[in-house]
């Protein structure tokens, strides 16, 4: 089996919250790329519920400033309030400015119960909660007529266009997209699921319109059951199963004291995103340790069948955990 590749996640809200400077995620992202332990950044997405740098202008900074590592958002929480014509001609220059390295990850974001601050962004953006799975996906499918041609048509609920060439197109072709979800465990309900039928959409929703699945808080056998419920799915849509990709977005902190790491990692969390999140729910999301049980930790993942995985450095120490991954932990897992 193919081990799986690793991804470095910014801490892009992280500047807003005055912790650090945005030269410092350029920088970050230059040593990761040296590092040759990385073959992807990642940044977040949101506007007023964890307002950050904008994912797609700091991508498009990073382009320039790396040559080797995808650029990805994950996941575009936004992606529901950006009209599809116009985030695709953003989207395809990204891959243009990048020679082909983009990587789109998008969610539903959460609903307005989830706290006022993500109702008030569906509100100012004049989007509906309840309407966010259908612009999503017929966002995407959008987004993937726009890119695969000229003359472009499309009429939907919410959108309507004919004949629309997009330029410039993407290098890649076609240009990836995929859904970042996890219906079984709720950021927002500390962890719950949703329904039953809730969970089986959104496994179907995967399996139909993405490339990929992005996903998060799941044990390595919580992963390997649900992921093999898509792949399933993407049968039984007429797609080719092992065509699809998988990632897990999670967060790690390397310590010798794995309660402190945890504690330190929850303080971050919490912060990060305005939450009281339980210990509980910051153990399920997070790998802490010293550098071996962090190693036999993702390794269980890889062991999982996961394709990729997306670390966060859950500290506001961020260079100095980036340097213990580097030193401790990525030479373990066959890397630098």
């Amino acid at each position: 089996m193919p081990r799986a590749s690793f991804g470095l996640i910014l801490a892009n809200r992280a500047v807003v919250l005055g912790a650090i400077q945005a030269r410092d995620l350029i920088e970050l992202s230059q040593q990761a790329e040296a590092s040759g332990a990385f073959d992807t950044l990642w940044v977040g997405d949101s506007l007023l519920a964890k307002p950050r740098l904008e994912s797609v202008t700091l991508l498009s900074a990073l382009a320039s400033v790396t040559e080797r590592v995808r650029l990805a958002v994950g996941c575009m929480a936004t992606f529901v309030h950006r009209h599809p014509v116009l985030l695709a001609q953003q989207w395809a220059s990204l891959d243009v400015l990048s020679s082909g390295r983009a990587w789109l990850a998008v969610c539903l974001g959460g609903p307005d119960s989830a706290n006022a601050a993500q109702a008030a962004e569906h509100a100012v953006m004049g989007i509906a909660s309840g309407e966010r799975v259908e612009r999503l996906e017929e966002g995407i499918v959008i987004l993937r007529a726009l890119f695969a041609g000229r003359g472009a048509s499309h009429a939907g609920r919410f959108y309507r266009f004919e004949d629309v060439t997009l330029q410039p197109r993407p290098v890649q072709a076609p240009c990836p997209i995929w859904i970042a979800s996890n219906p079984t465990g709720l950021t927002w309900k500390g962890g719950a699921s949703a329904s039953s039928a809730a969970v089986e959409r959104g496994f179907r929703r995967v399996a139909r319109y993405a490339d990929g699945w992005m996903t998060n808080k799941l044990s390595p056998g919580e992963f390997a059951e649900q992921f093999g419920r898509i792949r399933a799915m993407a049968r039984e849509e007429g797609r080719d199963p092992a065509a699809l990709g998988s990632a897990l977005y999670h967060n790690i902190n390397i310590t010798e004291d794995r309660a402190a790491g945890l504690a330190e990692a929850k303080a971050f969390l919490d912060a990060y995103y305005s939450a009281q999140f339980t210990p509980q729910f910051v153990e399920q999301w997070t790998i802490a340790g010293p550098p071996a049980a962090c190693v036999a930790q993702l390794r269980a993942y890889e062991a999982a069948g996961l394709g990729h995985m997306a670390l966060r450095l859950a500290s506001w120490q961020q260079r100095a955990q980036l340097e213990r991954f580097l030193a401790e932990v990525a030479p373990a897992l066959g890397g630098p």
